[in-house]
């Protein structure tokens, strides 16, 4: 591993343990988490997502690549969903489970990984894997959380539609990308403002999941989180590298498509569970598992690919 991407991962582990800190020293009240999630998941977020959708051009992203990601991602979203609902798991608590073991850490890890090993070749490919990657997997969540509301079929139709739609993560989604199909750049003074507020999403979800690891600790959902970090360090990526070999996909495209699914699962699996108020415990232990266990799978992987 580079010294830039180890001292990345250090620099992420400082920040949750300033969360950890202060939850454990009650320094701050004792809703923290969950109002540092909701203000992360719903002005934030949604400013990060709106100004990347804005920039981005559907007709230059490199579709055959996104395709080998995407399409085994969002099958293993979908199994690991079935299958915890055969388990008996509630649908929303089946829903974060899925996203715990596909939705990846794209932005505070796979950024500077993929800058540090193979520069702006790279971190374009890798910046068009992120412009569709909460837009696909949190939006399909949300889908598959809202429809299993209670009510009548033709209600629930409507309000999962309704919900779905006008929803922190897919609003600004589709807004962006409506805007981006005008063809206009962004006001400097909105430029300004949705940037100033898209940097506030790193460190909060970092402090979010510190306070929560405070608040809930590892102990009753650390079996099941470590099976969840697993899947998601060694089956996600397993299966993006079957769909590129089946497909043909090789150089560079076929590296960094394999290395943004073996990244640690994104703090915004916490901001989603935190949203349905379902698996925070869970979603934070994951996150943790996963993060620290990445320092050994991700030169393994490296060892494979390159």
């Amino acid at each position: 591993m580079s010294p830039d991407l180890l001292l990345k991962l250090v620099a992420i582990f400082v920040v949750i343990a300033i969360g950890f800190a202060a939850g454990r020293a009650r320094v701050v009240g004792p809703t923290a988490a969950d109002t540092l999630s909701a203000a992360t998941f719903t002005i934030f977020a949604p400013a990060l997502l709106f100004r990347t959708m804005a920039g981005i051009e559907l007709a230059d992203l490199p579709w055959r690549m996104l395709a080998v990601y995407f399409v085994p991602t969002v099958l293993l979203l979908l199994g690991c969903y079935a299958w915890q609902r055969w388990r008996g798991v509630d649908a929303v608590g089946s829903v974060v489970r899925g996203l715990a073991v596909t939705f990846s850490n794209m932005v505070q890890l796979g950024i500077p990984l993929m800058a540090a090993l193979f520069g702006t070749a790279g971190l374009t490919l890798h910046i068009a894997l992120i412009s569709l990657h909460a837009l696909i997997l949190l939006t399909m969540a949300t889908v598959l959380a809202e429809v299993n509301r209670d009510g009548p079929v033709r209600a629930r139709i409507g309000q999962t539609v309704r919900r779905s739609v006008i929803h922190p993560v897919t609003l600004p989604i589709l807004l962006g990308l409506g805007y981006s199909a005008t063809g206009l750049p962004l006001p400097a003074l909105a430029d300004d403002v949705l940037a100033t507020l898209g940097i506030a999403v790193v460190p909060l979800s970092l402090v979010t999941i510190g306070l929560s690891l405070a608040q809930y600790g590892l102990r009753d959902s650390g079996r099941t989180a470590a099976g969840l970090a697993l899947t998601k360090l060694v089956t996600h990526p397993l299966l993006v590298l079957a769909a590129a070999w089946l497909v043909g996909l090789h150089g560079l495209p076929l590296t960094v498509a394999v290395l943004c699914a073996a990244l640690p699962t994104g703090a915004n699996v916490l901001l989603f569970a935190g949203r349905y108020g379902a698996r925070q415990a869970e979603a934070t232990a994951t996150i943790v598992l996963a993060t620290v266990a990445f320092a050994a799978t991700v030169t393994a992987w490296l060892f494979v690919l390159i």
